[in-house]
């Protein structure tokens, strides 16, 4: 799936160089985000969600040495403060959390911010760098909305006005039918395996 998110003919020039590939990390389904970080192609994005675990500190900081490694950007799912004291490259925001993006990018200019959305309003949100929209395709994420599809999703892309990724049910086959969705890259969670499907 990698060698098809950077097949993706929306890759341009950026002012931030963003991954072509970015992976999530979750506790039930990539127990080991470290071997998850060590699978991954150089020059990947990896986005590490803590969800409270009380030793994310030092997971998120063998993570950047993983990243650091291995050429890969690795933000950090919420959390600014855990994503500054490990030396990440920036964070990824929940929809609901978007509007901080320009904040944070205020304070830490630096950083890479991206933000899902699952929405147009969520999509046009100023400030981030990226938003991940979701969910492509049916998946098995409990968690997940009803699939957009290759048309609706691009519809959203085009309008989000800034680089976009494409995460949900999103594997080697349907990855194949976001080619012309105007996208920056894809995102998954779980193996890359061809019939992985990824959810946020």
């Amino acid at each position: 799936m990698e060698r098809t998110a950077r097949l993706l003919p929306a890759r341009r020039r950026l002012r931030k160089a963003l991954p072509a590939l970015l992976f999530f990390t979750d506790p039930a389904r990539t127990p080991d985000p470290l071997a998850a970080a060590r699978a991954l192609p150089p020059g990947s994005g990896i986005v590490y969600r803590a969800f409270g675990d009380p030793g994310a500190l030092g997971t998120a900081r063998a993570l950047k040495q993983v990243a650091r490694a291995r050429g890969l950007v690795l933000l950090v799912g919420q959390d600014a403060q855990l994503a500054a004291a490990a030396g990440a490259d920036g964070v990824h925001l929940p929809e609901r959390l978007a509007r901080l993006a320009m904040p944070l990018k205020r304070a830490r200019p630096g950083w890479i911010v991206t933000a899902a959305a699952h929405s147009l309003a969520a999509a046009r949100t100023p400030g981030p760098d990226a938003v991940v929209i979701s969910a492509a395709f049916p998946s098995n994420s409990p968690s997940a909305g009803p699939p957009l599809g290759p048309v609706r999703l691009a519809a959203l892309a085009r309008a989000a006005g800034r680089p976009a990724y494409a995460l949900g049910g999103v594997n080697m086959k349907t990855a194949r039918r976001l080619r012309d969705a105007g996208l920056i890259g894809l995102a998954a969670v779980e193996g890359l395996s061809p019939e992985t499907s990824a959810r946020t």
